[in-house]
């Protein structure tokens, strides 16, 4: 029997022919600006409701929502994904800036609607939710009543959205596009390399503690001659954002993303305190791997450094029947969608110069279908980041048939599925490694993640909010941004890491995305709560996926807390729901450090 090939390339002409030229997208483009002519003519002639029967006409705008939504993402997805391949390309820009200027239209037009909807008499809102046209929508209508943007005049959010257009998420697209040109000069055994962002990123787990040393350096450098650029980016996107929380009466920073994940204060706290409580064995864990490097502390650089020589090498197609053999231990739905995104061409795994240092998943609801971008350089390390985007892809799978106003789910649940998806891969692999040495290697993989989600991004989490405290007082300077981010790895790790990267605030690009402020705690909490999943998946089987699937789904129309307890049955604003969580991965640790010691 032949083997099976995979491509590396994705297949973009399957949702608009001709890439950034394509007339297709440009007709695409101009139906939605119709759209949102119609939608804003909708809403102008939209009164506070006064009567029950008036809920079909809050049900009319709700489909224009829906609609609108499904058609801003799947261009903006295209889009996306051109830049990504060619950060190069010109009329892809030029394509973005008219989204974002769509969008804006939308976001604008939407807060009109949620004004009219915040008057609506009490008694009355509930009755309207209770009717049949507007019952499956009622937890985001009550969300819609407590948005905190609703406290400005319409005039006042009209000049924002103004401001927001060039002033704001400019910002975040002119760091993306610089970041994207950025080549790194890189000595590999005497010869000199000119790679993209990302390809100098992955040396970081290259077996070569010379060659991963000197793309750490050739990095930092690089972070060096460009630090006040980057510093003015991020000052900028964090002081448009004070003055926004400063109109709205908010001083807490992290509200905002507190309310976009839906998630009480209650809640994060308990998962840090936790973290923050059982930082020694991952410590451990650090030193130990020192000492088998030959130091007393871990070098940041060899962080990703491979334990063992086992699996150094991965060929694509191995990796890839390695993810569906192991997809399809866990459920016959995820293995069947994974071989679907492969056949299709969903997936960009290249590894060439010029493309985007990020990997990512992009879905397309108006297509149902996914986009999957990563260089693919041969590693387990690749192989999880496959495993790991195709968890995102499979959780648009799963919210398909979902209404477009339900299908909005928090950034913290986002990095469940994806994080769960990574668990499947690592653990039966753990369960089969052929020896002592293969079974060291992915161990010290998945600690890897542990370390990451504990104490990597609880230093992100920490720098960020410490960041946004002194921009209230005015601009931060280059030098003080690398002293708070010093001060943030050193709590984070718990003082175990040596010569760690201070420009971190650089090469970050959580740090820059203008719609989201804290892209960080989703990712431990998403980890903790996939490994919470994946406990009950053990013990269910394959039975388990239909609960799963279960529960992606309702992930665009509930709360957190609420979600967990449906699901679960757990309260995640106890201790103890996080505390389950990292004891399983002090386990690991205990593993690992009793292998490598014999």
């Amino acid at each position: 029997m032949s083997e099976t090939k995979y491509r590396q390339v994705w297949n973009l002409d399957s949702l608009f022919i001709g890439g950034s030229e394509s007339s297709q997208l440009l007709d695409h483009i101009r139906h939605l600006e119709i759209e949102i002519s119609e939608f804003e003519e909708k809403t102008n002639s939209f009164n506070v409701p006064q009567k029950i029967n008036e809920s079909i006409n809050v049900a009319i705008l709700i489909d224009y929502i829906g609609d609108i939504r499904t058609n801003i993402s799947q261009a903006n997805s295209f889009i996306t994904c051109l830049l990504a391949q060619n950060p190069k390309d010109r009329q892809a820009i030029i394509l973005q800036g008219k989204i974002t200027t769509i969008n804006t239209r939308f976001e604008f037009t939407l807060k009109k609607v949620k004004n009219t909807l915040v008057k609506i008499d009490y008694h009355l809102w509930e009755c309207l939710l209770n009717t049949d046209v507007l019952t499956n929508y009622k937890f985001i209508l009550n969300e819609w009543r407590e948005d905190v943007e609703t406290n400005l005049s319409d005039e006042e959010q009209n000049l924002l959205s103004d401001l927001m257009v060039d002033g704001y998420h400019a910002w975040g697209q002119f760091y993306n596009s610089f970041m994207n040109n950025i080549m790194i000069k890189v000595q590999i055994n005497g010869e000199q390399k000119n790679l993209s962002v990302g390809q100098a990123i992955n040396l970081r787990s290259h077996p070569s503690e010379e060659v991963r040393k000197e793309s750490h350096y050739a990095l930092e450098d690089t972070w060096k001659e460009n630090a006040e650029l980057f510093a003015k980016i991020l000052n900028h996107i964090a002081g448009f954002r004070l003055q926004v929380y400063k109109k709205h009466g908010l001083d807490n920073v992290i509200q905002e993303s507190l309310i976009k994940n839906r998630m009480k204060e209650k809640t994060l706290d308990a998962m840090w305190s936790v973290i923050s409580k059982f930082k020694d064995p991952f410590a451990d864990y650090l030193n130990q791997k020192a000492k088998i490097n030959g130091h007393k502390k871990m070098k940041s650089f060899n962080f990703w450094a491979p334990i063992t020589t086992e699996n150094q090498k991965i060929e694509y197609e191995d990796a890839v029947n390695f993810v569906l053999e192991h997809f399809g231990e866990f459920g016959t739905e995820l293995e069947k969608f994974s071989r679907k995104a492969f056949s299709e061409g969903w997936i960009e795994a290249e590894d060439r110069a010029n493309k985007s240092a990020v990997a990512f998943c992009s879905g397309f609801p108006l297509s149902k279908e996914s986009r999957v971008f990563m260089t693919f350089g041969g590693t387990i390390t690749d192989v999880l980041t496959l495993a790991h985007e195709l968890g995102h892809a499979f959780h648009n799978e799963a919210m398909k048939s979902i209404h477009g106003m339900n299908k909005q789910y928090p950034m913290c649940i986002a990095e469940t599925a994806s994080t769960f998806s990574e668990m499947i891969i690592l653990d039966v692999a753990i369960q089969k490694a052929k020896s002592t040495n293969e079974k060291l290697f992915l161990l010290d993989e998945k600690l890897k993640r542990s370390v990451m989600n504990f104490m990597n991004i609880h230093s992100r989490f920490l720098f960020e909010k410490k960041f946004y405290e002194e921009r209230k007082e005015g601009i931060v300077s280059s030098s003080r941004l690398n002293e708070i981010m010093q001060e943030a790895i050193d709590e984070g790790y718990d003082g175990s890491l040596d010569n760690p990267s201070l420009h971190s605030w650089v090469w970050t690009p959580h740090y820059y995305i203008t719609q989201s402020p804290f892209y960080n705690f989703p990712y431990s909490f998403g980890y903790l709560f996939a490994l919470s999943l994946f406990a009950k998946a053990k013990e269910k089987g394959k039975g388990f996926e239909k609960s799963y699937l279960n529960l992606l789904r309702n992930s665009g129309s509930m709360c957190t807390e609420d979600l967990v307890m449906k699901h679960l049955g757990e309260d995640i604003t106890s201790e103890a729901f996080w505390k389950k969580g990292i004891e399983l991965c002090i386990k690991d640790v205990d593993e690992f450090i009793k292998l490598t010691s014999s």
